[in-house]
């Protein structure tokens, strides 16, 4: 799904299946892949090569900050993807989405803003935030 190159060499180093329910925090460091559902906020080590992958049976309920996001499943919750975000075609997400680059096919939702990040990852004036 990432284009021209860009995907992070970060291999998957944990799988959550999709039996799995989690309740609580998930921190990780590498590249999570999510096929279960989680009730708690996602979050990477904060390294610019951590990566986030929610499958269409994945379900975060919080809060997820990670470098690059490929989601074709659903977030309840606010999403920081300071590198990257990937919303497949059937992706949902009911919170605003931080980013720095974004890419979406047809079909992803977003009940919630668009805010590109620039710099330090602070958001951009108001002004440039764009409304879904």
């Amino acid at each position: 799904m990432f284009t021209r190159g860009s995907k992070p060499n970060t291999p998957i180093d944990i799988l959550i299946g999709k039996s799995a329910r989690i309740r609580g925090d998930v921190d990780f460091s590498g590249g999570l892949h999510l096929d279960g559902r989680v009730t708690g906020s996602v979050r990477a080590d904060g390294t610019p090569d951590s990566m986030l992958s929610v499958s269409e049976e994945g379900c975060i309920e919080g809060s997820v900050e990670a470098a690059h996001v490929v989601l074709n499943g659903a977030v309840k919750g606010d999403i920081r993807a300071s590198e990257r975000i990937v919303l497949g075609p059937r992706s949902r997400v009911q919170g605003d989405v931080y980013y720095g680059v974004i890419e979406a096919a047809l079909g992803a939702e977003i009940q919630g803003r668009l805010v590109p990040l620039r710099g330090e990852d602070a958001p951009v004036a108001e002004a440039d935030v764009a409304q879904v």
